[in-house]
């Protein structure tokens, strides 16, 4: 009977895999069936060949969990499709042949656990404010590109230390990484964080000898909600030191997601909202369309990455859709890549199915902006 229990609590597990979390717990186990895939199949493996002596519901239990290791098994075989394309798709975007060729390595998601990190210094960039970031130094000599990183955290939570493994390996690729804090809803509203990222840039320029940073080579990177910061900086500052932005699974049509917001059971969206940008649609629409980069993108937009979960329960991947159309409107490129097996947070680990394809992306993206 334990036998039994186990197994179809794993095949229930396994449903994440191919359909959307419907509350906020079973979203964080979702990150884990989907970029830790490989724990949940040894288990089920272990499982299936566990001898009990009891033949009650014996063959009943090995098809369910002979099932559930088929769904398991999904996000890496996806991942193996998408790697035989991605190249080529990369390539018609932005015009350059990639410098790697192979982007997903199955065995990386076990070999690629403790791997050693750069080790990074806290800066404090805005004494008035008291906010400081973290400066992941450049493994290779001299003047380099920096990319500037900007968490997540419904806009109200969140710090610079978050999912710290891209930053260690932008950083080992020869980039200087800035992972910032920025002031936080509901005590500070758009354009608060806007304006925290023209200081750290500021910051790091005044700074630029001492780092060896290139002033006139930033890329923005953006989480969730630190995605919506890093494309409405971009798209509204017109700062040309901002050669390109990169966005994980962050909102581009504040009106339209208020509008259709997400389910209450995962997220209370519209609150989240509201905290951010000092009122409802109704009372603060400027706000709300200020804050769009549907709404601001425009003919001197920088190139742009975009990342979506198809899994999504809290950003939908509509958000890229809508972004997507006004860039090819404008004439700007962009590549978005969006996961059919994903979640919100699947770079989580970047060893997992999608972390290896978005950092290989991500690697590519940057030596296209930085020309390298």
């Amino acid at each position: 009977m334990a036998r039994f229990i186990l197994i179809g609590l794993l095949f229930l597990f396994s449903l994440l895999v191919v359909f959307r979390a419907p509350t906020n717990l079973l979203w964080y186990v979702s990150i884990l069936v989907t970029e830790f895939c490989w724990i949940f199949s040894f288990l089920l493996l272990v499982l299936l060949f566990w001898n009990t002596g009891d033949t009650k519901y014996h063959l009943l239990t090995t098809i369910i969990g002979i099932a559930a290791l088929l769904v398991y098994s999904l996000p890496v075989v996806q991942a193996m499709r998408l790697a035989r394309t991605l190249p080529k798709n990369f390539e018609t975007a932005f015009g350059k042949i990639p410098s790697r060729k192979s982007s997903f390595h199955p065995l990386q998601m076990i070999t690629g656990i403790g791997a050693r990190q750069v080790a990074f210094k806290s800066l404090l960039y805005d004494a008035a404010n008291k906010l400081s970031l973290d400066f992941y130094p450049s493994v290779i000599r001299g003047v380099r590109p920096c990319v500037v990183v900007i968490h997540g955290g419904s806009w109200a939570g969140g710090d610079s230390k978050q999912l710290s493994d891209l930053s260690s390996e932008l950083a080992k690729a020869g980039y200087h990484v800035a992972s910032i804090n920025y002031r936080l809803a509901p005590q500070h509203h758009f354009p608060a964080p806007l304006q925290d990222v023209k200081t750290a840039m500021d910051y790091l320029c005044g700074h630029a000898s001492s780092l060896s940073i290139d002033t006139t080579a930033f890329t923005l990177l953006g989480r969730s909600a630190g995605g919506q910061i890093a494309l409405s900086a971009a798209y509204t500052m017109n700062d040309s030191r901002i050669n390109g932005v990169i966005s994980f699974y962050g909102p581009t049509d504040m009106i339209w997601g208020y509008e259709n917001p997400t389910s209450p059971l995962v997220l209370d969206s519209r609150k989240v909202m509201e905290d951010y940008l000092g009122g409802t649609l109704q009372q603060a629409p400027e706000q709300y369309r200020e804050s769009s980069a549907t709404e601001t993108v425009s003919e001197h937009t920088p190139p742009i990455l975009l990342f979506y979960g198809e899994n999504d329960p809290l950003v939908s991947p509509r958000h890229g859709n809508r972004l997507t159309k006004k860039l090819d409107e404008k004439g700007i490129k962009y590549f978005a890549l969006y996961l059919s097996w994903a979640t919100h947070g699947f770079d989580y680990t970047i060893n997992g199915p999608a972390g290896q394809l978005s950092t290989w992306v991500v690697k590519e993206f940057l030596a296209v902006v930085n020309k390298r």
